[in-house]
């Protein structure tokens, strides 16, 4: 069964294409007009073995917070349409990715049960001119649209491109043991409600 998604939304702010591959060999052409989005999707789309496709053009001349939003809406929406069921996956996964000073946690499960605890204390909030707040409502977007629970944690980091770098490579690396297929369960979900 192929794992994929196409995933389009076109609003007033924004405008966005997103093809998802959960089971590919961590292949990507992102082009948001965000360069650091740009950045860190390949870095989650490598390190998490998913090949992704994003196109998306928004109202960055006001700020990055529609487009960043709505890339997370697509992006949840895309996670949930591939893995449809959830027969079979391992539903749970955790990562823990340093970069350079930084370190971060990231521990996820497809449970279907929307919620991010995201406690990422920075002293510094700009990569360049790109807000790190940001990517907490990227991550919001995600869990409300995927039905994923995802806590994302940072022990240190200075750093605040070192920190995204570290988030989204767990994150990457998460999702694709979440993902995995379990033979054990022989096809079944992985939930002793037998729904997820």
């Amino acid at each position: 069964m192929e794992r994929k998604a196409l995933i389009e939304r076109k609003t007033k702010e924004t405008e966005i294409t997103l093809r998802l591959d959960i089971d590919g060999k961590g292949i990507s052409k992102v082009d948001t007009g965000i360069p650091f989005m740009d950045h860190m999707l390949s870095l989650m789309s490598a390190h998490g073995f998913t090949d992704l496709e994003v196109t998306a053009r928004g109202d960055t001349e006001i700020d990055y917070h529609h487009t960043i939003e709505d890339l997370g809406i697509c992006l949840g929406k895309a996670i949930a349409e591939a893995l449809g069921g959830k027969e079979g996956i391992r539903r749970y996964g955790e990562a823990t990715v340093p970069m350079d000073e930084a370190l971060a946690r990231v521990v996820l499960d497809l449970s279907n049960r929307p919620f991010l605890a995201y406690r990422v204390p920075l002293k510094r909030r700009k990569a360049g001119t790109f807000d790190i707040s940001l990517i907490k409502e990227f991550f919001r977007s995600i869990t409300v649209h995927s039905g994923m629970t995802l806590h994302i944690d940072l022990f240190s980091g200075e750093d605040a491109h070192h920190v995204a770098e570290a988030i989204f490579k767990a994150f990457g690396r998460a999702l694709d043991r979440a993902t995995n297929v379990e033979t054990r369960l022989g096809g079944s979900v992985p939930s002793t409600k037998g729904v997820l």
